[in-house]
C-alpha cells in the first residue's frame, strides 16, 4: 500500500519549504504553496537557480502571517497575511505573465539588504488565475507562482535508490516536492496516471524535469555537481533529467501524513538510459 508519509508547502517561492502533517488541497495547490514571491526590479521572478542564497530563509506558518528567519544571521521578519499596499504589478513566472500584489515596502527593504540586490515581495490574489499548461491540462487546471503545476510527488523508494548510488546521502529536501509516498517500487511515481487521497482526485500528467536547484545544499547554499551527475546516468532522456511527478488534481480538502494513496490507473514506465547499455 502506497501511504503518505511526508507532506511540504513552500510559501514563498524558492524559499526554504515547511513540513506538515497535514495540508489543505485547494484549487491551486496546497493552502499558502507559493502563493508569494520574489521578484527584480523588471518584475521578474527570482530563484535560487540565480540567486542560492535564497535557500538560507526558513519560512513558518503563523496565526498572524508568514515568519521568515534569515538563517545565517538569525534576523527574522513577520509577512501579514493581508498585503500593506494597493500596488498592483504585473508580473513574469517564465512565460507567464499575471497580477500581483505588493506586499509591504518593508518586506522589499528587508529582502533587498539581505540578498544585496533590489527585489520586491508580492502575493497572488484569489482573483489572479494563472493556467497550467495547456499540453497537459484536463480541465483548465490553475496554479500558483509554482514553476509549472500545482504540486510533485515523490516517492521514499526513489531517493533510497539514488541514495545507494551517492556517496553522501541527500534528503527529500533537495527535491522540493508536495507529496512523499512510501510502500512502492523505487520510480514507482512515474507509473501513477490517477489515484486518491481521502476522495480528492490526483492525475500524474508530466515527469518532473530536474534544474541544478537540486544541486544546492539548503543549509549552506553552496553548489555541487549531485545529485544531477548521478541521475544523469540512469534518469535522462532527451537531454533532460527526471525526479518526480508532476500533478493535476480534482477536488478540495484535508489530506495527511499517513493518508493511504488509492491507485485508480497506472501508465507505461518511461524507459531511461542506463550504464548498463
Amino acid at each position: 500500500m502506497l501511504t503518505i508519509s511526508e507532506l511540504f508547502i513552500y510559501p514563498i517561492k524558492s524559499l526554504g519549504g515547511i513540513a506538515v502533517s497535514n495540508a489543505y488541497v485547494t484549487d491551486r495547490g496546497l493552502q499558502y504553496d507559493r502563493r508569494w514571491m520574489l521578484v527584480d526590479d523588471n518584475n521578474i521572478f527570482l530563484t535560487q537557480r540565480e540567486w542560492p542564497a535564497m535557500a538560507l530563509f526558513d519560512v513558518a506558518i503563523k496565526d498572524e502571517g508568514l515568519l521568515v528567519t534569515h538563517k545565517p544571521d538569525g534576523a527574522a521578519m513577520l509577512v501579514p497575511f493581508e498585503s500593506q499596499t494597493s500596488e498592483v504589478l504585473t508580473v513574469e513566472v517564465w512565460s507567464d505573465h499575471c497580477k500581483a500584489i505588493v506586499v509591504s515596502h518593508e518586506a522589499n527593504a528587508w529582502f533587498s539588504k539581505l540578498l544585496n540586490m533590489n527585489c520586491k515581495l508580492v502575493y497572488m490574489p484569489d482573483a489572479v488565475k494563472r493556467s497550467v499548461d495547456e499540453k497537459y491540462a484536463l480541465d483548465k487546471e490553475i496554479v500558483s507562482f509554482a514553476d509549472g503545476y500545482p504540486m510533485l510527488l515523490i516517492g521514499q523508494s526513489s531517493l533510497d535508490d539514488l541514495n545507494n548510488k551517492l556517496q553522501e546521502k541527500l534528503t527529500m529536501r533537495r527535491f522540493r516536492p508536495s507529496i512523499v509516498f512510501t510502500g512502492g517500487e523505487p520510480f514507482e511515481e512515474d507509473e501513477l496516471k490517477a489515484f486518491t487521497i481521502n476522495g480528492i482526485h490526483f492525475f500524474g500528467v508530466k515527469l518532473c524535469a530536474r534544474c541544478v536547484i537540486t544541486t544546492i545544499n539548503p543549509d549552506t547554499a553552496t553548489k555541487g555537481k549531485e545529485p544531477l551527475r548521478t541521475l544523469a546516468t540512469y534518469r535522462m532522456e532527451n537531454n533532460k533529467i527526471y525526479f518526480g511527478q508532476n500533478l493535476l488534481h480534482k477536488g478540495e480538502g484535508w489530506i495527511q501524513v499517513g493518508d493511504a494513496i488509492e491507485v485508480i490507473k497506472r501508465k507505461a514506465a518511461t524507459r531511461y538510459f542506463t550504464q548498463d547499455k
